[in-house]
């Protein structure tokens, strides 16, 4: 595994347990201890974790969406969201397979698809309770134990559901665009199910808020050349 990618996964993993002790790591990472301490210290300087006591905790950025409940986030540039949403609409076609990550932008979207037949895929509860309003629309929910404050599923399953199922169209937003186009989010069990939703995808739509242009996070989904269209808000 190159160092880069290690690094990634490292702050992918603290995300999901908080924290994490150098023989752990450096253990499920298969590197030496030296080489973990390295990469510890490479990602304390760039202001991603903490080092203590022989263990590793990562930074929490309250600032950042990925920090901030969905109840929270729901209610913030409804406006630009709501126009990101009309948009997007116009991309929605009889009989598509959906896609839709757990943002509070896509639960505004799906508040407004149309009642018509087509299949929607989500890890997203609050997107699933507005969907099941919709009776013309087949509603597959990625389940697993609910995550409250990202309103969302998380469990292994929906990767392995993912790998057999085509998508005609992803649509899904981030934590912020670098000015090198890489698109980041902050990690957690959604990443990885972005990163598949992604690659499945026949086309992929991200809406984004122009305020999160020049942001970084903790983890890339990709670059914005692997997005077929990028909306900003």
């Amino acid at each position: 595994m190159m160092k880069n990618e290690r690094m990634r996964q490292i702050l992918a993993l603290l995300e999901e347990q908080e924290a994490g002790s150098v023989a752990d790591l450096a253990k499920q990472f298969q590197v030496s201890k030296e080489t973990l301490r390295r990469d510890l210290r490479q990602l304390q300087a760039q202001g991603k974790l903490l080092r203590q006591h022989g263990k590793a905790t990562l930074i929490q950025r309250d600032v950042t969406e990925a920090a901030t409940a969905f109840s929270d986030r729901s209610k913030s540039h409804t406006q630009r969201k709501r126009e990101l949403v009309e948009q997007a609409l116009a991309w929605l076609s009889p009989g598509m397979t959906l896609a839709l990550d757990a943002s509070s932008t896509c639960w505004h979207l799906a508040k407004r698809l149309p009642n018509s037949e087509m299949t929607v895929v989500t890890n997203s509860f609050r997107i699933c309770y507005e969907v099941e309003k919709k009776t013309r629309i087949t509603l597959i929910c990625c389940g697993g134990w609910l995550d409250r404050k990202s309103a969302s599923y998380r469990h292994d399953l929906p990767l392995a559901l993912l790998k057999d199922l085509d998508l005609d169209l992803f649509i899904f937003s981030c934590d912020g665009i670098d000015n090198e186009g890489n698109i980041w989010d902050s990690g957690g069990h959604n990443a990885p199910l972005k990163q598949l939703m992604l690659k499945r995808a026949a086309q992929s739509l991200l809406l984004i808020d122009k305020s999160k242009m020049g942001r970084k996070s903790v983890v890339t989904l990709g670059h914005i050349d692997a997005v077929t269209t990028v909306i900003k808000g």
